[in-house]
């Protein structure tokens, strides 16, 4: 017997994960996996990886994604529902997490912070610049230090003298973990001193005149760092709720969303079906010389490319878009 049930998507610059939630907003089963680059492959991966581990048919209602490659994603895969990172954050918590007010999110290239009150996002902030302020900051370090990144918490936790590092810029962050490196100061003391920094980075940058007002949930993969999730409570005086799925809430969110939709406008889902995960797609640029913009526009192709032209009609073409009047969009 087949269980109903909505689909959500998050691709991430460094991650892409999936969920499936039943009808009633449950979580049911959930795939992580690389983005290396290649989000479409990433996408196929986790679809065909998510249902070889069904332990029952999924009969998908309806599709949500979110993430930077959210608009990709959709176009593959048929979504009903495209939405971006902090919508799908705000409902996964505040369905997941009783009383929520103020979300802390960590990926791998960004990081953001929202703001809720009543279940409604009222603020909120995003770092797409900063390294010293992501995930990646933590990963280099610990690779500097020789550390495995899944042991870097569990280390951290052992910290009795902290050590004051720079986190307001990566490249001084490096120059300053190298120079206490050197001067002795122990591992476990360094990497919680890199914890401190960070969160130091994040308050200040996103949480700059926001009221972090309890209950407080910890979300993306850096949650699985418990010396982060520590440093957090320190700061913040308060206790930090870290959810059972914290690194798939962006693909919950997205499922939730997708059901939201289903529920209110009852139309048919557009998902195109698991076989997705074994069709061939292909890509390809072009720039637009209409206007002075010259804006580059990619092209999503089913198959092999025959001629990367804007004007080509011979191909079958899932998806265009990068322009700036949306000439040449398709999905």
């Amino acid at each position: 017997m087949s269980l109903n049930s909505y689909l959500g998507i998050d691709v991430g610059s460094v991650t892409t994960k999936i969920a499936v939630v039943d009808e009633n907003g449950k979580f049911v089963d959930g795939y992580m996996t690389r983005t290396s680059g290649k989000p479409v492959v990433a996408v196929q991966e986790s679809l065909r990886n998510i249902k070889q581990q069904a332990k029952q048919e999924y009969n998908i209602l309806g599709v949500g994604t979110t993430g930077s490659g959210r608009n990709l994603a959709g176009a593959l895969v048929g979504a009903d529902v495209v939405k971006n990172e902090i919508t799908a954050h705000a409902v996964a918590a505040s369905t997941y997490v009783p009383g929520v007010q103020t979300i802390l999110e960590i990926g791998g290239q960004d990081s953001k912070i929202i703001i809720l009150r009543d279940g409604i996002v009222t603020d909120f902030a995003m770092n797409t610049v900063c390294a010293a302020g992501t995930g990646s900051f933590l990963d280099q370090q610990a690779s500097r230090l020789n550390v495995p990144i899944q042991n870097f918490g569990s280390l951290a936790l052992k910290s009795k003298s902290p050590a004051r590092i720079a986190g307001r810029c990566g490249v001084f962050a490096e120059s300053d973990l190298i120079h206490k490196q050197q001067l002795g100061y122990p591992v476990e003391d360094l990497l919680y001193g890199l914890c401190q920094a960070l969160v130091r980075n994040y308050l200040s940058n996103l949480a700059l005149g926001k009221e972090l007002l309890p209950t407080v949930t910890f979300q993306g993969g850096v949650a699985t760092n418990t010396g982060m999730v520590k440093a957090f409570e320190e700061a913040l005086n308060t206790k930090v709720v870290v959810p059972d799925n914290h690194q798939t809430m962006g693909a919950i969110g997205a499922a939730l969303l997708a059901m939201e939709n289903h529920q209110f406008n009852e139309k048919q889902t557009s998902f195109k079906g698991w076989s997705i995960g074994e069709i061939s797609f292909n890509s390809y640029t072009n720039q637009c010389s209409s206007c002075a913009n010259n804006c580059e526009i990619i092209t999503i192709v089913e198959g092999e490319v025959t001629t990367p032209d804007l004007k080509n009609k011979t191909d079958k073409i899932i998806a265009r878009w990068g322009g700036t009047c949306g000439r040449w969009d398709i999905g």
